[in-house]
């Protein structure tokens, strides 16, 4: 819980750190928010300043702590990795999340998402990205002065900012990065990893069957008497 006492008065304004609610209703929605957020955190790996975070409440107005929402993935771009309880924007040279992303679920209400769009518009989110993975449905929303406007067509859209790529299958989404790998759950990135290692154990010792095959050639030219010194 992070408490502030500001300069006009002495009054402690404190800003919850959790509302107690869940930070997802079912387990697809809770594997969608992990695999989105996880594979930003590998794809932004190497820049210090930016910042990712999933289920993070975002204070924009200090000194108020009813204006707030906790995106399901939210993506700064300007500020530094680091821990956070919560993210107070005026601590953070008032840079709001540029990118977020919600993952619906049944439980959510048209009221909730309208609230949360106008949130996201009027503080300044640039890309909002919505899917619902029940009906493998995404939509997205690019501000466009004080408004949104929709993006008409998603599949194959790519993100100005991130520069991943949206994908709808009839089955699911996909979503690339600009390497062309594709966004892969916890499971799947230890299975690639266990393949690496199995395709680079098999080929080291493919190696070294080579390089005992050829020591063998060596042993039996000496054999013969051939000098292998100046072969």
């Amino acid at each position: 819980m992070v408490q502030q006492i500001t300069p006009e008065t002495t009054i402690e304004v404190i800003y919850p750190e959790s509302d107690g609610q869940p930070m997802a209703d079912n387990t697809e929605q809770f594997a969608w928010i992990v695999k989105i957020k996880e594979n930003l955190e590998i794809l932004f790996a190497s820049p210090a300043d930016v910042f990712i975070a999933g289920d993070l409440f975002w204070y924009p107005v200090q000194g108020n702590p009813n204006i707030k929402q906790a995106p399901d993935t939210m993506v700064v771009f300007g500020r530094p990795k680091g821990k956070r309880s919560s993210y107070l924007q005026w601590n953070e040279d008032n840079i709001p999340p540029q990118v977020v992303f919600e993952i619906l679920s049944p439980g959510n209400t048209l009221k909730e998402m309208t609230k949360k769009l106008q949130f996201y518009q009027r503080y300044g989110v640039e890309e909002y990205y919505i899917y619902d993975p029940d009906k493998n449905d995404l939509n997205g929303l690019l501000s466009s002065g004080d408004s949104f406007e929709v993006i008409e067509e998603m599949n194959g859209w790519v993100s100005p900012r991130l520069g991943i790529r949206f994908i709808l299958t009839p089955d699911t989404l996909e979503i690339v990065s600009p390497t062309g790998q594709k966004f892969l759950s916890p499971l799947e990135i230890d299975q690639l990893r266990e393949q690496e290692r199995q395709a680079k154990e098999a080929a080291l010792q493919e190696l070294e069957k080579e390089r005992d095959r050829y020591q063998e050639l060596l042993a039996k030219l000496k054999e013969k008497g051939i000098d292998t010194d100046n072969l």
